[in-house]
C-alpha cells in the first residue's frame, strides 16, 4: 500500500484556518501543498494563514476565556476524555494520515496515535485535580489561601516529527487549566493536528462549550503568524517545541510581553554504555532510542558513548541489526521509512561524510540511495573521533556514531559535554553506578537501562538549552496555571 492509495484520511481533513469554531480560507486566500516524503507526491494543498488569521484566532481565544475558565473542571475534564476515546476510535485513519505526511511506518504511527490519546486521557484525569492551600500563617495571625487559576490564552507551536502527540501534549493541558489555545502546526505535517483539532471542536458544539477555545491557523510563514500573535498584549501563554535557534528568538519576542513561557528544544542525547552493560539489552534500546521515526526524535539517541572494553563488540552487533532493517514507504510496512525531505537528508549525509573524513569506519549504511523519496539508510560509524560534528549537533537521522571512552568518569564526562540536556540512556549491571549515572548526568530525563522515556504521565522536558518547563505528568498542568495567594 502507497502514500496515493490512502486518499480518505486526507480527503476528510478540514484543511483551513479554524477560528471561533469556523473552518475558513485564509485571509489573503492563498495556500501551501502538503507532500508525501516517501514518494514526494502531493497529498493536498492547505490554507496559508496570515498575521490577520493569527489575530483573529487570538481574539476567538480572549474572547472565549472568561467563559471557558468557568466550565466546571469535571465538565473540562469530560470533553477531554470525550476526545480521547474518539482518538482512539479513529486509531487507523490517524495512524494512515501521520504515515502519509510524515512518512513514519504504520506501526509507529499507530504507536504515536495511543501515546498522542495518552494525552488527553490523562489531562482530563488531573483537570478536577489543581491544587490549592489554605493554612495558618507562621505568625498564627492570618490564614493564607493559594489558590490556582488559567493563565489564559494560549500560543501552542507544534513540531513535525510527532503530529499528533505534540499537539495533544499541549491540548490537553491547556484546555484541562482552563485555557483556550492558538495553534501553529507545523508547516510539513499540519493534517494530524487539524484532524484533532476537528475533533476537539466536534465535542465542543456537541456540549455547547465555547468554540473559540481551540483555534488553528496552519502556515508556510511561522513568523508572519507568530510574530503578531506574540507581540498582542491579549495573549498570555507560549508553549513552542522545536529548535533551540528558534526559541531563542521566540524567547526574546515573548519578552516584551513577559509571557510566560514553556519550551521544549534541541537535543544531543548520549547513550552511555559502561563496561558491565547487558550488550544484548544496550542493542535491544538503541534501537528504540536511535530508529523511532527513523531517528527523527529529540530524545532520540545521537551519540552513543561506549566503555572501551565493549566498544568494538556493541558496534558490531548494533551494525548486524541494522543490516536486519527495511528501508521504504512506511505505509508498505518498511521497518524505517523516509526523513521528512530533501534538505533533512543532505544534512544528515553531511554529517556522516564529516565523521569518516576525520577517520570514523562505516560499519553499515552511510550512502545515498537512489531513487524517489527522502531515504537514508540506517548507518554505524565506528572509532568516531570526539570532534566530529555528529558528535556536537543533532543528526536526525538513522545514524549512531560510536565514540570510545574509558572508564565511568570519562563516560559520564563526555555525556555532559554538550550544550543539551535533554534526554539521556545509560547502561549498566552496576546499581550504584546506575544511581551515580542518573544524578550526575545532566539531563531532564534520563533512561536507566531502558531506550524509551516518553510517558504522558511523567514530566517531559530538559536543561541547560533544551528548555524551560515541563510537558506532561502533574507538572505539565501547572505550566497553564498561575498562582493567586490571599491573606486572610
Amino acid at each position: 500500500m502507497t502514500a496515493t492509495t490512502l486518499p480518505s484520511p486526507v480527503r476528510d481533513v478540514p484543511t483551513q484556518v479554524l477560528v471561533g469554531g469556523e473552518w475558513r480560507p485564509a485571509s489573503g486566500g492563498a495556500t501551501f501543498e502538503v507532500s508525501d516524503p516517501a514518494t514526494e507526491e502531493v497529498l493536498t494543498s492547505v490554507a496559508d494563514g496570515t498575521g490577520e488569521d493569527g489575530l483573529a484566532a487570538l481574539a476567538a481565544a480572549h474572547e472565549a476565556a472568561p467563559a471557558w475558565a468557568a466550565v466546571a473542571p469535571r465538565d473540562r475534564a469530560e470533553l477531554l476524555r470525550a476526545c480521547f476515546e474518539a482518538i482512539v476510535d479513529r486509531t487507523e485513519e490517524l495512524a494512515a494520515l501521520i504515515t502519509a505526511e510524515g512518512g513514519k511506518p504504520l506501526a509507529e504511527s499507530r504507536a504515536e496515535v495511543a501515546y498522542g490519546a495518552e494525552f488527553f486521557r490523562w489531562f482530563a484525569e488531573e483537570a478536577v485535580r489543581a491544587p490549592g492551600l489554605l493554612r495558618t500563617a507562621p505568625a498564627g495571625a492570618n490564614r493564607q489561601l493559594v489558590h490556582r487559576r488559567p493563565v489564559g490564552p494560549a500560543l501552542l507551536i507544534t513540531p513535525w516529527n510527532f503530529p499528533i502527540a505534540m499537539a495533544t501534549r499541549k491540548i490537553g493541558p491547556a484546555l484541562a487549566a482552563g485555557c483556550p489555545v492558538v495553534i501553529k502546526p507545523a508547516q510539513l505535517t499540519p493534517l494530524t493536528t487539524m484532524a484533532v483539532a476537528e475533533i476537539v471542536r466536534g465535542e465542543l458544539a456537541a456540549r455547547d462549550l465555547p468554540a473559540g477555545v481551540i483555534n488553528v491557523v496552519p502556515t508556510s510563514s511561522a513568523r508572519t503568524v507568530t510574530a503578531p500573535v506574540i507581540a498582542d498584549p491579549r495573549l498570555r501563554k507560549l508553549s513552542f517545541t522545536g529548535s533551540t535557534g528558534v526559541g531563542r528568538v521566540l524567547l526574546g519576542q515573548a519578552a516584551e510581553q513577559v509571557l510566560n513561557c514553556s519550551m521544549e528544544l534541541g537535543g544531543n542525547a548520549p547513550f552511555v554504555v559502561f563496561a558491565d552493560a547487558d550488550l544484548d539489552a544496550a542493542v535491544e534500546g538503541a534501537m528504540v532510542a536511535k530508529l523511532r521515526n527513523g531517528g527523527q526524535s529529540c530524545v532520540g539517541a545521537n551519540r552513543f558513548l561506549v566503555d572501551s572494553a565493549v566498544a568494538g563488540e556493541f558496534a558490531d552487533r548494533l551494525a548486524a541489526r541494522f543490516e536486519r532493517l527495511t528501508v521504504g514507504p512506511g505505509a508498505e510496512g518498511h521497518d524505517v521509512g523516509p526523513l521528512i525531505g530533501a534538505d533533512a537528508v543532505a544534512k544528515v549525509h553531511e554529517l556522516v561524510d564529516d565523521a569518516t573524513g576525520r577517520g570514523a569506519r562505516a560499519l553499515t549504511g552511510g550512502e545515498l540511495p537512489d531513487g524517489p523519496g527522502y531515504f537514508y539508510p540506517p548507518t554505524v560509524l565506528a572509532d568516531v573521533p570526539a570532534d566530529a560534528r555528529c558528535v556536537a549537533e543533532e543528526i536526525f537521522g538513522p545514524v549512531a556514531p560510536v565514540v570510545v571512552f574509558d572508564g565511568a568518569d570519562a563516560g559520564i564526562a563526555l555525556a555532559n559535554d554538550t550544550e543539551y540536556g535533554l534526554a539521556a540512556y545509560a547502561y549498566t549491571r552496576d546499581v550504584d553506578l546506575a544511581m551515580r549515572a542518573a544524578h550526575e548526568i545532566d539531563s531532564g530525563m534520563i533512561g536507566i537501562n531502558r531506550g524509551m522515556v516518553s510517558d504522558a504521565s511523567a514530566p517531559f522536558g530538559g536543561v541547560k538549552q533544551s528548555g524551560l518547563g515541563r510537558e506532561g505528568g502533574e507538572a505539565g498542568l501547572e505550566e497553564y496555571l498561575e498562582t493567586v495567594y490571599v491573606a486572610m
